[in-house]
Parts: C-alpha cells; sequence; structure tokens
C-alpha cells in the first residue's frame, strides 16, 4: 500500500508524515510522531484513552484516519503543560490522587480540559457526562471529579486576577 503524506499542526507545531491510507490518527501519532500519550484501550471508541482534540473537537483518534488530519490542528496531552509548568488539571489530578494505573490519564486530562474550555463553571453532573466516554478501571470517579472542580475553581481565579 502506498503512503499517504499528511501536512498538520500539532501541539502548535507544524509537523509533516507519512502513514498508510487505513492507519488511524492514533497510531500514526504515537508511530510516526512518537507522542504515546494517546494509548489505545479499545480501538472502537468506547473508551476515551485515545482522546485528542481534532480542530478544537475532543474526538477518539482511533476513529479518525491518519490522512484525515491533512490541515488540521490537533491537541493532545503532551502540548498541555507548558514547558515544565503543569496545566492545573494536571497539578490537581496529582494533589487529589486521580490516577492510579495512569492508562486512561491523558484522555481524561484532555476531555476535561475540553470541557472546561466550554464550561468554566461545570456541575458534579456535567463533569460526570462530559467525562462518561472516557472509562477507568482503577480510581473509580470522585477523586476525578474533585480534581476538574477545583482546576475549574483555580482558572477561573486566574482568569479574574488577569
Amino acid at each position: 500500500m502506498s503512503k499517504v503524506y499528511v501536512s498538520s499542526v500539532v501541539n502548535g507545531d507544524p509537523v509533516e508524515f507519512l502513514c498508510d491510507a487505513d492507519t488511524s490518527l492514533l497510531d500514526a501519532l504515537r508511530d510516526e510522531l512518537g507522542l504515546t500519550g494517546a494509548k489505545e484501550g479499545c480501538g472502537t471508541g468506547d473508551c476515551g484513552a485515545c482522546s485528542i482534540m481534532l480542530d478544537g473537537r475532543l474526538v477518539c483518534s482511533c476513529l479518525v484516519l491518519g490522512p484525515e488530519a491533512e490541515g488540521r490542528q490537533i491537541d493532545t496531552i503532551e502540548g498541555m503543560a507548558e514547558g515544565s509548568e503543569l496545566h492545573p488539571l494536571q497539578r490537581q489530578f496529582l494533589e487529589h490522587a486521580a490516577l492510579q494505573c495512569g492508562f486512561c490519564t491523558p484522555g481524561l486530562l484532555v476531555a476535561s480540559k475540553a470541557l472546561l474550555e466550554r464550561n468554566p463553571d461545570p456541575s458534579e453532573t456535567e463533569i460526570r457526562f462530559w467525562l462518561a466516554g472516557n472509562l477507568c478501571r482503577c480510581t473509580g470517579y470522585d477523586k476525578i471529579i474533585r480534581a476538574v472542580q477545583d482546576a475549574a475553581a483555580e482558572l477561573r481565579q486566574e482568569r479574574s486576577v488577569a
């Protein structure tokens, strides 16, 4: 099978890669670009472990073909921190011990960030609804919900000071 040339922007940086026409975006990110934060949990879009942002929309990267990334803006977990400065969600996940094995954590963080960009003050019900597509087998969800709530409060505080 011939390779497809893809040019897009990943985490703010222009990238180019080659992939087979039937390669998932998840596999292209991991294998061609070395971005291994998104994980393949199910390969069917049911677990959310491979969550990324594609043109500002939360998607399961296992359900998108690599060539579909042509000309698109992609944001992954690797772009969440700014240098060594963790995003408030990342800090709160650590402070609340909202992770155990860590397999689902990148997808949960990307999904949580997408929520807070749309709704800076979500209720617990809204957080649970938004994260329903992200499965975690280790933690339960209470610590995750508290981490998102505290990160939302921190981000609101930062915005009010700025």
